[in-house]
This record gives structure tokens, C-alpha cells and sequence, in this order.
């Protein structure tokens, strides 16, 4: 079968368009999860924040403030 040499370039440009969207998905949910993720799991040495749950203080130095 003999195709035009437009046609062939619009496919090839469609197809190149539909991975390059695919592509941009891809890290647009990697990049969410990421986030995600970060704001669920406390980081190790960070002060523990109000989203952060448990009963225990956390075991970190803390700086003493002046008497007033």
C-alpha cells in the first residue's frame, strides 16, 4: 500500500505528540506522589509538625529559651 508523504509526517507527528503527552503525565503524577509522600512521612531529625501523628514526644534536642 502506497501512502502519501503527508499523510506519513501527520502520522508520525500525532504519534510523536501522544508520547511526548504521555511523558509530561508521567512526571506530573510522579511529581504529585512525590509530594504526597513527603507530607505523610515525618523526616528523621525535623521537628514534628501538627500532621504528624502519635502519642510520644519527638526525641530531639531542644533549645532552652531565656527567663523573662
Amino acid at each position: 500500500m502506497l501512502m502519501h508523504p503527508e499523510i506519513m509526517m501527520s502520522l508520525a507527528n500525532d504519534r510523536h505528540r501522544e508520547l511526548v503527552a504521555e511523558a509530561d503525565r508521567g512526571r506530573l503524577l510522579r511529581s504529585a506522589r512525590r509530594v504526597l509522600a513527603a507530607r505523610r512521612e515525618p523526616v528523621r531529625g525535623q521537628p514534628a509538625t501538627a500532621t504528624a501523628t502519635g502519642t510520644l514526644a519527638p526525641c530531639e534536642s531542644t533549645a532552652v529559651a531565656p527567663a523573662r
